[in-house]
């Protein structure tokens, strides 16, 4: 028995209990963690208020983040060892695999040693920002030197990642925000522009910061009526990669924009890295080596004790946070 994060109805943080569950031992290929941090993200809130790209079975687990000593492993697990060090590439569902728990039995696939230098909350925080990040900038849009990026919802610790990742490679990262209340953070991160879409004519803003030319691509979280002024602001045969949907409002579709320039408007899930074994590998060296030399450093807004999981996801849903919200065992 351990303890796990649970929910039995859809609703807001106060749906979240801590209860006492049989942990199945790890089966063939899986291992056990014994778990020392977990990361949080918007994708558990989704799954908690009914709204992910799964659906819960209740009573439901949720979590895709964690890092802790891996406990147990099952037959034919080779590389990892009880008493390793690791944390976890998030796993295809979290309703089948959920890891926001004290003792969590995953497929050894996940897991990864990660630099000694990293601590339990930066190795919990890393993988799905990074990831994230990567797949859509290098795997797929094939950033740059030299070349502007765009990033919205920049202050996340996708945004966050995504900006470190852009630097790492010798591109310039482009922020935009809601207000200007993080800008100077923002800058002190790495971003080189920052843009606030409540306060600024963001259309005059981008093109004033690209030029001519435009910028080639864009990363966006949020969807809604920003997509005009983006698109906008793009250049001829640009690429838009949407990964979120934090806007309440409609999408509207920029048909002229499109038309004109020869956009690409592009859904993308971090799943398309994590489920090809030969680009996570990529992905994975990509990180490790950032972590290792410092490039990539995940900047975390504040952690909260296991036992208050429900104060947690009430932050994460304030838009308060800069980086990473982390939960400590």
């Amino acid at each position: 028995m351990a303890r796990a994060v649970r929910f039995h109805r859809h609703g807001g943080p106060e749906v979240l209990t801590i209860e006492e569950v049989d942990v199945a031992p790890p089966g063939p290929g899986e291992i056990q963690i014994r778990t020392k941090a977990l990361g949080l993200n918007r994708a558990e809130a989704l799954l908690r208020s009914g709204t992910y790209i799964e659906q819960a079975h209740f009573p439901s687990g949720l979590g895709l983040e964690a890092a802790g000593l891996i406990e147990r492993i099952g037959e034919g697990v080779e590389g990892l060892s009880p008493g390793d060090t690791v944390s976890l590439v998030p796993p295809r569902s979290m309703v089948r695999w959920p890891v926001h728990g004290e003792l969590v039995t995953v497929p050894a696939e996940l897991a990864i040693k990660h630099p000694s230098t990293l601590g339990w909350e930066a190795a919990a925080a890393s993988w799905m920002q990074y990831l994230t990040a990567y797949g859509a900038l290098i795997d797929i849009a094939r950033l740059s030197e030299g070349e502007h990026v765009l990033i919205t919802a920049a202050s996340s610790s996708v945004g966050l990642a995504a900006i470190q990742i852009a630097n790492r490679i010798g591109a310039i990262p482009i922020a935009v925000t809601r207000t200007s209340r993080k800008a100077q953070a923002l800058r002190e991160a790495g971003a080189a522009h920052v843009a606030a879409s409540s306060e600024d004519d963001v259309e005059a803003r981008l093109k004033g910061i690209a030029g001519e030319d435009g910028i080639r691509v864009v990363f966006d979280a949020v969807g809604g009526p920003a997509f005009l002024p983006l698109t906008a602001a793009m250049g001829r045969g640009g690429l838009l990669i949407n990964y979120g949907g934090q806007s309440p409002e409609a999408t509207p579709f920029p048909l002229f924009h499109v038309l004109s320039k020869s956009l690409t408007l592009r859904g993308y899930l971090v799943h398309e890295i994590t489920g090809d074994p030969g680009r996570l590998a990529a992905a994975k060296a990509f990180i490790l080596d950032g972590l290792s030399d410092g490039s990539l450093k995940p900047i975390i807004a504040r952690t909260f004790p296991f036992e208050e999981i429900v104060e947690a996801h009430r932050y994460l849903e304030s838009n308060e946070q800069f980086g990473k919200v982390v939960v400590t065992l």
